[in-house]
């Protein structure tokens, strides 16, 4: 587990890191800078908006508008677990749980849950982020996956889904 680290830029959001508990702090901080890790990879995403949606830390692409949001928290109904959600009228978790099948806990069409005790899986979760972070560029050309998901993950980066109409 191994990732640069991003400075905070609203205090807000590094309160809420602050209260998490030690181990589930060192999960979600993972996530929040691969998040950014990724933000940086690849073209046209641009430069992130980290904020709090419903109290949990989420990432936007308020810049180019090339994604949807991100948002991470500790799942205070299930101890232990933590979770890693786009907005719910995305069509983006089921081609990701097509490709990853029962590899991850879904929470319904919002996202993937983990587990503070288990391995996170890094490659896997690149990729989600990739699919969150371009999930608006089906009509504009979209950039190929960067370098480091394409080196690791093995299995194939579907396109963006297309924006339903209405």
């Amino acid at each position: 587990m191994k990732s640069k680290k991003e400075k905070f830029e609203n205090r807000e959001v590094e309160k809420v890191f602050a209260a998490y508990p030690t181990k589930m702090r060192a999960r979600l901080l993972f996530l929040r800078n691969l998040i950014f890790e990724m933000a940086g990879e690849i073209d046209g995403v641009g430069k992130l908006e980290e904020t709090l949606k419903w109290g949990s830390p989420s990432y936007l692409t308020t810049e180019t508008k090339s994604g949807t949001t991100l948002r991470i928290d500790g799942l205070h109904s299930q101890k232990g677990k933590y979770a890693m959600c786009v907005h719910c009228q995305t069509t983006l978790v089921g081609p990701f749980k097509k490709i990853y099948g029962d590899q991850f806990t879904y929470d319904a069409n919002r996202g993937v849950i983990l587990d503070v005790n288990d391995d996170i899986p890094e490659d896997e979760l690149r990729h989600f982020i990739f699919m969150a972070l371009t999930y608006h560029l089906k009509k504009k050309k979209v950039t190929s996956p960067p370098p480091s998901l394409l080196a690791s993950a093995g299995k194939p980066c579907p396109s963006p889904p297309a924006k339903s109409a209405g």
